[in-house]
């Protein structure tokens, strides 16, 4: 999280690789190999290569499971990787070249060697096309969207069932007395936050309290790093350290955040106008599907200032087409069907 890297359009990945993705494959793998393959299914992310190697050497039976679309890869789709996003008229085939030169210039050389050298100590054989083609599970793959969200595409692994927005929370904490003053008081504010665990975010909050103002709108700042925040607020203008956000954003107006995954299913279920400011990672993507939604827009960490912000804030808040399409959306999540779904699917196994 200290790492800037982390939200680098292009770099993110690199970092992520680096701690997370290649020195959790062999504890992983380790604590797995000690369980029986006969009575244990593996349920696992796609970046968790560990318990992809458990099945092919120790015969676990494995759901890979994504939250996201853009690790699908597809040449149909044309996802947004990095800075720059390939025009859609452009044919598959050109897509599909394009996507293998991505694994082969840097997804396989970034990953691949530590990969390799592990699977030749299990004496598995090397691999190549990791994001492509290794690290879905031959058994089961579980996308945890909803079709209306991501169509399936014909490139997509074929053992894929999509289930829908599944909300991982383990509790339904109450929000805290200073927040639930603050919302009793007057109107929904405008919630804003780059990402939990974004520690770079001081120009995205800078900009956010300055469209707050510019619009005459109260804000609520999510963020557990207060250093990041303006020193000095302006009334109508709450730092908050953490908020169950399904009891706060049916409260608010509008959500401006990074555009993650959990972040975006929680806006859809409110039923509120999204604004994403997209760093990287499955960012970029997420927000171009919302806008296709009509539900949303983006705004670019380049472009990020107070008076744009709020230009495009008030499009959102008073577009009566915007608020239709929030509403409807926000009647076809369904979390405990698609739970109900995605255990089925798992067991199964």
């Amino acid at each position: 999280m200290r790492d800037p890297d982390l939200w680098h359009p292009t770099r993110a990945l690199r970092a992520v690789a680096r701690e997370a993705i290649l020195p959790t494959m062999r504890p992983m793998y380790e604590y797995i190999a000690g369980l029986d393959p006969a009575s244990t299914v593996l349920v696992a992310s796609g970046l968790a290569f560990g318990p992809r190697l458990a099945q092919e050497r120790l015969g676990f039976r494995l759901a890979t499971v994504h939250l996201q679309p853009t690790l699908f890869m597809s040449a149909h789709d044309n996802a947004e990787m990095g800075p720059v996003k390939a025009p859609d008229w452009l044919p598959v085939g050109f897509h599909a070249w394009r996507l293998a030169q991505v694994e082969r210039r840097f997804v396989d050389p970034l990953m691949a060697p530590d990969l390799n050298t592990f699977r030749a100590e299990l004496g598995l054989a090397p691999v190549t096309r990791i994001f492509g083609r290794w690290m879905h599970s031959p058994d089961r793959v579980l996308g945890l969207f909803p079709e209306w969200f991501a169509p399936s595409q014909p490139d997509w692994p074929r053992n894929l069932t999509l289930t829908g927005f599944v909300d991982h929370r383990d509790d339904d904490a109450p929000l805290g007395p200073e927040l639930e003053e603050f919302l009793a008081a007057g109107e929904p504010p405008v919630v804003f936050t780059p990402g939990s665990a974004n520690l770079h975010g001081a120009r995205f909050f800078a900009a956010a309290v300055g469209a707050a103002r510019r619009l005459g709108r109260r804000a609520v700042l999510l963020t557990r790093f207060r250093e990041q925040l303006p020193a000095e607020l302006p009334p109508g203008v709450l730092p908050v350290a953490w908020a169950n956000l399904p009891r706060l954003l049916p409260r608010a107006a509008a959500m401006v955040y990074h555009g993650g995954i959990g972040t975006l299913a929680q806006t859809l279920n409110a039923g509120i106008p999204h604004l994403v400011v997209p760093f990287a990672h499955d960012q970029p993507d997420n927000a171009n599907r919302l806008i296709r939604l009509g539900v949303g827009d983006r705004l670019g960490v380049r472009g990020l200032t107070a008076a744009r912000l709020a230009a495009k804030l008030d499009r959102l808040l008073t577009d009566p087409a915007v608020a239709a399409r929030c509403a409807d959306y926000a009647t076809r999540v369904d979390y405990a069907r698609s739970a109900r779904e995605t255990c089925d699917v798992i067991e199964a196994l």
